[in-house]
């Protein structure tokens, strides 16, 4: 399990700069931009909850 949330934050960090590559600064709520900018929030929000997710394991293994 461990294993798979650490996967899991690699993948989403990897989404994110493949999305920021797919940026086009002069038009961001247009076109291919607004679905970069819409996935970068998604990975971002999945990496969040994924370290999230490691602190609490890890405040659960000392309590016990």
């Amino acid at each position: 399990m461990k294993v798979f949330r650490y996967i899991i934050i690699l993948l989403g960090l990897a989404l994110i700069v493949f999305n920021a590559t797919k940026l086009n600064f002069d038009a961001l709520l247009e076109g291919e931009s607004q679905v970069a900018l819409i996935g970068i929030a998604a990975a971002a929000c999945a990496v969040t909850l994924m370290i999230i997710l490691n602190t609490a394991y890890s405040i659960k293994k000392k309590r016990k």
